[in-house]
């Protein structure tokens, strides 16, 4: 006899879910030491039942959206039936369901009695991960083992004991104590989704539980076909670009995206994209696959439940091979940041079936890990300096795009730091951090604006590492239907001896000086729509917030003054 779901029940159920993953996360963002985590919050925490499929999670940022279930469901099919109550397994590696190696994951059985019921999991991206480079990225990387410390599924717990060889094994190949603490938070963060999931077993029973989560991913399985069902049916094709590939100047990789609607399910094929690259700018597939449907929920129902319901009407092809799937053991630590051009890709492939849903481009991201010594308290230190990437985004139908937001992958999850706490946690003295003028791209609804930062270097042995896009003319966010492109990003240092360095997006810069200011343009987003249909008044009031000069107002905009 079927069990008869009640929908409110399920709609209960969902919420609770999802606040058991807030309730994990909470706990990160309350015990993580790594501002990384802590204000960043670069991390995501879900429950995924006994089959590794995911029951609902909360992404801190969108690009970990499904960085979670590939590598749950390799735990299981590697240990199998050697999974025991107390179990705590960690894995990170990108061959085998892992989207960056410093994303590390950490994974908890949970057991109703002797039986398997689900799992609970977080991901974070860690300070350090081993490898050649300080803080886990590296241009001159030419393969995996030059990029991180690999950690395919293993267990740091067993039946409720810390494995200690394995645990010293682990974090004597990483530079940063700090990552030892924080990967202590996480088995933290996942203790509090095995109670609350287990509160939940005992307020349903388990038979019961386990007839409202298949009914839960059926529910929402019509939700995303209702949603496609909407879209006209035919072939859209969007292509982009990826610039330099950290090994051959003036390289360029291309995106090639058909999407097939069909009825009520859809096709995203990567067929023809450029082959993987001999640097770091390739991604695994998981890394991909995340990008593709972090954009695509940007384009449907907001409110859609985030489980395992949501991939059943998509499909995805993407050969392994080419930079969007490389074949081990290529090095991928870049492959995150490839999230920008695979966007841009979807949006313009959605840009004929849906041209009010999609927005114009988001600027590039250009990131800047900085590392070295902190002589105040003679300690190593970390930062990807997420306060100076930040861009705008772009402008869609109906409203202009967000000011200072970030990179797509984050979509604003990435928090800026705070101004204190940055210079507490670095050696380094900030000069200037404000809105850039005539950054955004004109448009009916403008593009966000990006930002300009400056800051003194008072570490030692400093070491940088660029990573990232949007130098070149190509690159500046386009803009959509009429709407003009934001504009390009920069990152120039000035050394004490007065020479000038503009670093390239992708290379290592060693023995940055005491004293040396670095100084960032992140671009703005790109523009949607006819500026010259603007409303004169919107014009007026970013002439008078200083943030579109008055030059740039009559060009683009035709504004003239009263």
């Amino acid at each position: 006899m079927k069990t008869r779901i009640d929908p409110i029940q399920l709609s209960v159920l969902q919420r609770r879910l999802k606040s058991i993953t807030e309730e994990m996360g909470l706990t990160l963002l309350r015990t993580t030491r790594s501002p990384i985590l802590n204000e960043a919050r670069d991390f995501v925490t879900g429950l995924y039942d006994a089959q590794g499929r995911m029951l609902e999670q909360t992404e801190y940022i969108p690009v970990l959206a499904f960085a979670l279930q590939p590598a749950c469901e390799n735990v299981l099919r590697f240990f199998g039936d050697d999974i025991h109550p107390g179990d705590v397994i960690l894995h990170n590696d990108v061959f085998s369901g892992g989207n960056q190696n410093n994303d590390v994951a950490v994974f908890k059985p949970i057991f109703h009695g002797k039986k398997l019921v689900a799992w609970t999991a977080c991901k974070g991206h860690q300070a350090d991960i081993g490898g050649a480079v300080r803080g886990g990225y590296n241009p001159e990387a030419r393969e995996v083992w030059q990029e991180a410390l690999r950690i395919p599924a293993v267990k740091i717990h067993e039946r409720g004991k810390l494995r200690r060889d394995v645990w010293n094994l682990i974090f004597a190949n990483i530079r940063l104590k700090i990552v030892e603490e924080d990967i202590k938070a996480q088995i933290g963060g996942c203790t509090v989704g095995e109670r609350g999931y287990l509160a939940l077993v005992e307020r349903f029973g388990r038979q019961r539980l386990e007839a409202l989560l298949a009914q839960l991913f059926d529910s929402t399985e019509t939700m995303v076909r209702k949603e496609i069902r909407a879209i006209p049916d035919g072939t859209y094709r969007g292509e982009s670009w990826a610039f330099y590939d950290g090994v051959s100047d003036g390289s360029k990789m291309k995106i090639n995206l058909a999407v097939s609607v069909r009825g009520d399910e859809v096709t995203f094929d990567f067929s023809g994209s450029s082959p993987q690259t001999p640097g770091f700018v390739n991604a695994p597939y998981s890394a991909t696959a995340s990008a593709l449907m972090l954009t695509f929920l940007m384009l449907i129902n907001p409110d859609i439940p985030h489980n395992d319901g949501i991939l059943r009407p998509i499909r995805i092809v993407n050969p392994e091979g080419s930079f969007l799937n490389a074949r081990f053991p290529a090095a991928t630590t870049f492959g995150n940041s490839i999230t920008g051009p695979t966007s841009d890709a979807i949006f313009r492939a959605f840009s004929q079936a849906l041209p009010k849903m999609v927005s114009a481009g988001w600027n590039r991201f250009l990131g800047f890990a900085i590392s070295g010594h902190d002589p105040r308290h003679d300690r190593p230190y970390v930062d990807i300096l997420f306060l100076s990437l930040k861009g705008g985004s772009g402008g869609t139908w109906g409203a202009d795009g967000y000011d200072h937001i970030g990179l797509i992958n984050c979509a604003g999850g990435i928090l800026a730091q705070d101004y204190e706490m940055f210079e507490i946690h670095d050696p380094h003295f900030l000069l200037k951090h404000e809105y850039l003028p005539d950054s955004a791209g004109a448009g009916r609804w403008r593009g966000g604006l990006g930002v300009e930062t400056e800051f003194v270097i008072r570490g030692e042995n400093v070491m940088g590492v660029a990573f990232g896009d949007g130098v070149e003319e190509e690159a500046r966010a386009f803009g959509f239907f009429g709407g003009k492109p934001g504009s390009r990003n920069a990152i120039t240092l000035r050394y004490p001896n007065g020479e000038t360095r503009t670093a390239k997006t992708k290379e290592i810069i060693r023995g940055i000086p005491q004293g040396t200011v670095f100084h960032q343009l992140a671009g703005g987003g790109g523009g949607y729509g006819d500026p010259r249909e603007r409303p004169a008044e919107l014009v007026a009031a970013d002439v008078s917030n200083g943030v579109v000069s008055i030059e740039a107002a009559r060009k683009d905009y035709g504004y003239e003054e009263n």
